[in-house]
Formats: C-alpha cells, structure tokens, sequence
C-alpha cells in the first residue's frame, strides 16, 4: 500500500502550470469531458479514451491542508492515510492488495485545496474499483490500534521529509511566514506536536464533515463510455445519500505591507541557496487578469536554460550553478509566484540575492520581448499533445481546478486563453507582482566555522 503526500501542493502545481495552461490551435478544448451529477450531488467527469483496455478512476474531495483548524493541522493528510484501513465489507490494509491483486496500481495524495485517490485498473475492473471507493466515502472504520499505528506513520514521514532536510524546514518557515493569518501557512502535512495529538475522535469528525457524494467529484478515463461510467456511478455511488456540508469559509488573506525574511543555517547544507516567494494571485483570488499573464513569466524568466535568471546569473555572470522561478496558478486562495538560484561554490549569497534582483528589476522595467513571448506561447501551447497522451492528465488536470473552484469551462478554454496574451499583459503581471512589500526571502546556508583559538605561548616565551 502507498499512502501519503505523493503529490503535494507543489508537485501538484507545477505538473498543472506545464500543462493546464496550454492548447493545440484547432483543438476544442483541452480534454473534453462528458460531465453529469447525480442525484445525490455527486459530479461525474468521463473522458473517452479508446487506444489501450485500461482505465483510469479517480476520486477528488475539496478539502486539504487548507481547510483545516488551528491545533489540528495534519488531519486531511493523517486521514488520506487511514481511508486505506478498511471498512465493514473490506479488512485493513485489503484496499491496495485488491487493486494488485487485479492487475492494477493505486495511489493518494493531499495537497492545500484537495484530497484524491485513484486507481489505474483494466477497463473490466471499473465496477470492481468504483464499488471499493464508493465503499470507503460513507464506511470506513477506525479503531484506537489503526489510528495510533498510522499516527506513528505520519510522524516518521514528517521526521524524513522535513525533520531531515534543511531546504523543506526553510520551506516551511517562509510558507509560515508569507501567510502568517491564514491556512495556507500551516505545513500540509502538519505540525509535529499537532500530529502527535491528532484522535480517531478527530478523523472521525473530519471524515463525517467533508466525505460525502456531494462534496465529491469522480473522473474516469480510459477505455470507457460516458454512458457505461455513468451506470457504474449509479450503481454505486448513486445509493450513498448526500449530506449536509457546511460552505467553504476560509478566512481571507490579509494584505502583507513588509518584506519578510528567514535564514536557515544548518551543519547538514551543502549546497547554499536563496529564495524568495512573491504572494500572487491564482486563477480564482486575487487580481486574476494577471494569472495567465504570470504562467508566461514564470517560464521566460525561470522556465529552463535558456530563461533570463539562467541566462544571466549561470552562464553570463557565472555566479549560480542554477536559478529558476516557478508559480502555482491552480489555487482556491491567493498564491506564490517564486525565484531561486544557488551560488557557485565560495560564492556569497548577498552578491547573488543583488544580482538576482537585478534581473527582476530589469523586467518590471522594461518588459518582456516578442521573441520570448512567443516562444513561450509555443511551448505551451505544444505541451497539450503530451498532456492528452498520458490518460491520467486529464483526471488529474480537471479534478485539480475542480476542486480548488474552478470550471469545466475555465480549463477547457485555457488554449484561447494562451493564445491571448500579450507582451503589455506580461509586463503589468511583473509590476504587480514583483513588490518587495509582499516577498519573503530566504536563506540557506551552513554555519560560518567557528573562530579558531590562537595556541597557548610555550612556557617562557611571550606573545
């Protein structure tokens, strides 16, 4: 069985800004979903795909790390892990081993706005898995031992992926500190001594306020008609009733009128780096005109080799070993748009953060040119093809925007979108964005050596 953070808010989000964002000329759209509800209030999504039997089923609840309460942080991630114990019709730990059993592969993932689940199966298992999964939303079944087990679980992947690396502890601290009042700033996977007091009364509650049929959105593709998903769905997922869901408040984001700044030093670093997050605004908060606008910017200025920060710092400058930029557009509240670059060895990192803002100063004042606008548009606009190979980046494509509060239509429209954007858009995204008042900068760096004592004078001499 595997359990856990596999796709967190940032693996999530750069698969989805390198290919939600882009479109092939002439195409409808970018998947073209058949779209249904159920009685119940369940949303189902079927995207036909006919060139190998396999199918493709996910599950995608709107909560995450994100919904969460003070005290309790790491509750939508500690129960990702123990929707796999089982339930009155499936014994612990039996979930995953079905799956393998059948020839399949299965996996879970919480990020900030969502939890999903989903499984890869041949086309004749759909009934098989969609009666598992419908199983789980309304049955599961905990006991103290499953929950003090998997607790222990949790707390040992925390101790590994953060605990243990420098680079996620500052993560976290500048994560913290961009979004001091809300959520957003809380670790996905939960503080340590949180962790430690979470209760099967505590995921019982969670699991009761936000797993229903009507806060649930299931996608299938693959080798399947949307009418044949569409009976499946009925089968078993239609019998489950809804529930009544309390809305989605999330407190809202304060404005951030300070530069802020952390520096990690750490025995264990290295490679010394900096960072330095911008809050931005998502497809759906904030100043949205500039969402499009910043996917081209973060790949012109961070987008590869070829991108100015590269550019400039690596093989102009010689300074950095790498530099780049990324930006998470898909997100229910206001987001990051971010830079980084690591210095060459015995370089200082005050040297690069100027030379880095160099760069950044140069393109709010200047702009972007119409050679980078369109090569970018380009990459984009070509990634789709790819994106359409794969039967598992639709589902998971779609089910991100969905839950995080967007459309069908805001993702299928994203081709014209692309296409539409323009150097003037760019420049006025990198104006409203690159204000140091909103930015966190951090450091990463291993101590300076301690000074090393002069020797004693040997007995008669003088110093």
């Amino acid at each position: 069985m595997m359990t856990g953070v596999r796709w967190t808010g940032a693996a999530v989000g750069l698969a989805v800004a390198a290919l939600l964002w882009a479109g092939a000329a002439g195409a409808k759209g970018l998947f073209n979903p058949e779209t249904y509800t159920l009685d119940n209030g369940l949303r189902l999504l079927v995207i036909p795909d006919h060139r190998a039997p396999v199918v493709n089923h996910m599950v995608w609840y709107p909560v995450g790390s994100g919904d969460e309460v003070p005290g309790k942080t790491g509750i939508a991630h500690f129960l990702e892990h123990l929707m796999f114990k089982g339930t009155e019709k499936m014994a612990p730990a039996a979930f995953s081993k079905i799956i393998q059993k059948n020839g399949g592969n299965d996996n879970a993932f919480t990020s900030l706005d969502y939890t999903g689940y989903y499984q890869n199966v041949a086309r004749d298992k759909l009934d098989l898995v969609m009666g598992m999964e419908a199983d789980r939303m309304v049955n599961l079944r905990l006991d103290e031992e499953s929950v003090r087990t998997e607790r222990n679980v949790v707390l040992e992947e925390r101790r590994q992926r953060v605990e243990n690396n420098p680079g996620a502890i500052l993560g976290e601290n500048m994560r913290a500190l961009q979004f001091l009042s809300h959520p957003y700033g809380m670790p996905l996977v939960g503080w340590e001594a949180e962790i430690a007091g979470l209760t099967l009364e505590d995921a019982l509650s969670f699991y009761k306020r936000h797993y229903a049929p009507n806060n649930a959105i299931v996608i299938v593709a693959g080798d399947v008609t949307g009418e044949a998903a569409l009976a499946l769905a009925e089968k078993h997922y239609g019998p489950i009733p809804r529930r009544e869901l309390a809305p989605r408040v999330r407190p809202p984001m304060p404005p951030q009128r300070a530069a802020r700044r952390v520096v990690v030093e750490d025995a264990r670093v290295r490679q010394p780096s900096l960072r330095r997050t911008y809050l931005a605004p998502s497809r759906r908060a904030g100043a949205i005109e500039h969402a499009m606008p910043l996917r081209f910017l973060s790949r012109i200025l961070g987008g590869g080799s070829t991108s100015r920060l590269y550019r400039k710092l690596v093989r102009e400058a010689k300074i950095a070993t790498g530099a780049g930029s990324w930006y998470h557009a898909i997100s229910h509240d206001e987001t990051q748009f971010g830079v980084w670059a690591a210095p060459v060895p015995g370089g200082e990192l005050e040297g690069l953060e100027d030379a880095l803002d160099e760069v950044l100063a140069e393109v709010v004042a200047d702009g972007v040119t119409s050679a980078e606008l369109e090569r970018t548009r380009n990459e984009l606009l070509a990634s789709t093809i790819y994106a359409r190979d794969d039967i598992g980046s639709g589902p998971r494509f779609l089910g991100s925007a969905l839950a995080a509060g967007l459309s069908v239509e805001d993702v299928e429209s994203w081709p014209d979108q692309v296409r539409a954007v323009t150097a003037a858009q760019v420049h006025a995204a990198a104006r409203h964005v690159f204000d140091l008042r909103r930015s966190v900068t951090g450091w990463l760096q291993a101590p300076a050596p301690e000074p090393t004592a002069a020797p004693a004078p040997a007995k008669g001499e003088t110093k």
